[in-house]
């Protein structure tokens, strides 16, 4: 676990860990009733049955944080909800009933609306949940989740990617039900302060309950949200407008005939967690909503900034006539200068900012397609379903493209680990019952949920984390608040002695983590050595990030408190992998 502090300052920044807590279920909160047993084959079935590429990819609905005035933008207050409804995921499936935001239950949509701000210009956004009283999905009572007393869903909002104040972060335990007739034990306000300091980006905002959010994300609570500065961007030349810079918000989902969102009722230990499983899987891949869809493009430029939103799926991204990806940013923020790539690994919340230029097209249709197997890396191999995304109808342009690539983009702070104050060895462990060989939880240094924080970065700092992967998978290391960026991969040389001691000891250094990080070197891609607030962890390997403390785009500190309650996570982002954050109870006691 972690706290952040500044000189004299302290607060606990928890990490996300997933375990195994009995906890009592309320009448009006118990999980759904199971329906009738559904096979693979039924759901794969479904998923066949519904015509690729014959609903036009939406174009979400956009709300501005800021309004302008005398030519300038200020900031504003927006008030967006939580909302049950039905959803049409495709054109031959009935709807769905989904979870989604939007200013009302009329336009509230899946994904949510998105949010464009300005950078440097603060947002207020008032979180409101409309949610009934019982969940659509199952979930599991068996890992700590939040549970009202009486009924209701809690839900609670992290912009991912944010740089904000602890109490704007949507901690798992800041969790409300409809009315805030009960909130959790972090909760402190309806209204959540963006300052928008960073560089301009694309980010998303989602539900982050504690123990729902892989139901509520799974429901449909999550949106987009892009930073721009026109003064910084425009001279960058990128393709821009509405038709031109689109959102890609990937997720897949598997449907019952009836147009119910699939999620399994029986765990994989089911006497252990009785719904809980590591990883879901859909059959069926769904861009902003739509299954499958397609889009017109004429032959230009046009800029996609790509957000995986699935629970535990990784894409393996490519076009099939052959066209690269540009990429320009990656995560939140630029890369330095573009960085050609044929496919695009993109792990769970992680985001790319690319561009395609269709003018260099030698078809008239190109397919986006994915090779990634589930789970990644030793999983399966995509199916005829599943390895289908989208698909591009390409024609002539009817305008000049004024748009270019340039040479160079934006420059941040050197990474500079030599600066590093700190070394810490972050290990993630995977544990698994010795009858069924099934995950029963995951820890990370070992660490249940309500043990105290052993990370104290400090505000202003940086660090350097060896982040060691002892699972079969991979996982997307996600950090709130801070950036970070891999600079080396490397190999772990007879693991299973290494693991072995690290299950007796939990030190790495103990256990000589020095005498088995010596394998094989695996280079860093190219377009993802940037500041980032995802990175992949590969199994049986050490990834060595820099992790800064502080404003990357400037190297100055936070413009807020970042030592307040009740502080920051840091998780793998597969959903079923992380319960996120429990209560700070020093409320910051070694403050002076």
């Amino acid at each position: 676990m972690a706290k952040l502090e500044q000189p004299e300052m302290r607060a606990k920044v928890e990490l996300a860990v997933l375990l195994l807590v009995l906890v009592g279920v309320a009448a009006g909160t118990r999980p759904p009733s199971a329906p009738p047993p559904v096979s693979e084959e039924i759901l794969q079935k479904v998923a066949g049955s519904l015509e690729m590429y014959v609903d036009e990819l939406p174009q979400m609905p956009k709300i501005y944080g800021f309004s302008m005035r005398h030519g300038h933008p200020t900031p504003v207050r927006l008030t967006i909800g939580m909302y049950q409804k039905k959803w049409k995921f495709h054109r031959d499936l009935p709807a769905s009933t989904v979870f989604v935001f939007g200013t009302s239950a009329a336009t509230a949509t899946f994904p949510g609306p998105t949010i464009e701000a300005a950078q440097g210009v603060p947002l207020s956004v008032t979180w409101q949940n409309y949610l009934p009283a019982r969940h659509i999905l199952p979930w599991d009572p068996t890992v700590p989740t939040a549970i009202p007393r009486r009924g209701g869903v809690p839900t609670v909002v992290h912009l991912h990617g944010g740089v904000h104040p602890p109490q704007s972060d949507g901690s798992a335990f800041a969790w409300f039900t409809a009315g805030y007739r009960e909130t959790g034990p972090a909760w402190s306000t309806p209204t959540y302060t963006y300052p928008n300091a960073q560089s301009p980006g694309v980010l998303w905002y989602h539900d982050h309950a504690l123990g729902l959010t892989r139901a509520n994300l799974l429901a449909g609570l999550l949106g987009a949200y892009v930073i721009r500065n026109p003064a910084v961007e425009a001279p960058l030349g990128l393709p821009c407008g509405d038709e031109f810079d689109r959102v890609l918000m990937l997720a897949d989902r598997s449907f019952y005939a009836d147009g119910s969102i699939y999620m399994n009722y029986t765990g994989d230990n089911p006497n252990i967690h009785p719904q809980w499983q590591p990883e879901y899987f859909g059959e069926a891949i769904t861009v902003n909503g739509k299954a499958w869809p397609f889009l017109a493009v004429a032959r230009r430029r046009y800029r996609f900034r790509i957000i995986n939103t699935s629970n535990a799926r990784f894409f393996n991204l490519s076009l099939t006539n052959g066209l690269p990806f540009t990429v320009v940013g990656s995560d939140t923020n630029y890369l330095s200068k573009p960085v050609t790539a044929t496919s695009l690994l993109v792990s769970v919340a992680e985001t790319f900012d690319v561009v395609v230029d269709f003018s260099q097209s030698t078809t008239s249709e190109a397919e986006v397609v994915n090779t990634a197997p589930y789970p990644y890396p030793d999983g399966d191999a995509p199916n005829d379903l599943n390895g289908k995304v989208m698909k591009f109808v390409i024609s002539p342009a009817k305008a000049k493209d004024t748009s270019r690539l340039p040479a160079k983009l934006l420059d941040y702070v050197a990474v500079a680990e030599e600066e590093a104050v700190q070394r810490r060895y972050i290990v993630m462990y995977e544990y698994d019952d010795a009858v069924t060989g099934n995950p029963t939880h995951l820890y990370i240094n070992g660490k249940r949920l309500e043990d105290p924080a052993t990370e104290t970065p400090r505000a202003g700092t940086t660090e350097v984390w060896e982040v060691i992967n002892l699972t079969p998978d991979n996982h997307p290391l996600h950090l709130h608040l801070a950036s970070f960026q891999a600079t080396r991969v490397r190999g772990l040389v007879d693991e299973d002695a290494f693991k072995r001691c690290m299950e007796m000891l939990n030190d790495a250094l103990r256990c000589d983590v020095s005498r088995h990080a010596v394998g094989e070197e695996v280079a860093v891609q190219e377009h993802e050595k940037g500041w980032k607030n995802v990175v992949k962890i590969a199994p049986g390997h050490v990834t060595t990030i820099v992790v800064k403390f502080f404003m990357v785009e400037n190297g100055k500190p936070y413009p807020f408190d970042a030592t307040a309650e009740p502080g920051y996570v840091y998780h793998c982002h597969i959903f079923f992998h992380s319960v996120e954050a429990r209560k700070n109870q020093n409320q910051n006691q070694n403050q002076n």
